[in-house]
């Protein structure tokens, strides 16, 4: 996420997803620690969960193995309709009954790993929203983008308590989390 809030750019296009310039916000994964970073993260990992936007934005670079690569952790699209065009042999399972239906199944291919809601603000901002969060984690990368998509928008008026879990350095980015504080 950029300092003021941005997780893509202006200016989105099919070519530039992350919009003019927003591939910087994944440059901290090319450098030593965001790669550590990357594999603490990844090692619990058991499912995804992601938007449809999200998922049209990402397929024609996950390809059939998703977000999490050789890995292959399941994925679910919380979307109104699946696509007609599916990769092969895909991780992808498209939810079209809601949220909290792709929560629970998600729960439920993780067992007892960790279920993460990867990218997306729309998605973030529903489940954030519906209070079914208990962790947030931000790479914040330091540049001012002015306009694009905002992580922390449409989220009511109540105040969400957060309390910081870790904050850790790299070359190109902070990497912090949060534990979403009960109400």
């Amino acid at each position: 996420m950029s300092l003021d809030g941005f997780i893509t750019a202006g200016n989105q296009s099919q070519e530039e997803p992350l919009g003019e310039g927003g591939q910087q916000l994944h440059a901290w994964m090319e450098d030593e620690r965001g790669q550590q970073i990357l594999e603490e993260a990844s090692g619990d990992l058991g499912a995804v969960i992601a938007g449809r936007e999200t998922y049209d934005d990402s397929v024609p670079w996950w390809g059939s193995d998703g977000p999490t690569g050789p890995a292959r952790c399941p994925v679910f699209v919380v979307t109104h309709e699946a696509p007609s065009d599916v990769p092969e042999d895909g991780v992808y399972t498209f939810i079209t009954d809601g949220i909290e239906s792709a929560l629970e199944q998600a729960k439920a291919a993780a067992g007892d790993q960790t279920v993460s809601v990867m990218g997306g603000a729309s998605i973030g901002q529903q489940y954030i929203a519906a209070g079914l969060v208990d962790e947030i984690g931000i790479h914040l990368v330091p540049v001012l983008f002015g306009s694009g998509t905002r992580l922390f928008e449409n989220l009511g008026d109540e105040h969400i308590q957060l309390e910081i879990i870790d904050v850790t350095e790299s070359a190109s980015a902070n990497h912090i989390r949060f534990r979403v504080s009960l109400k």
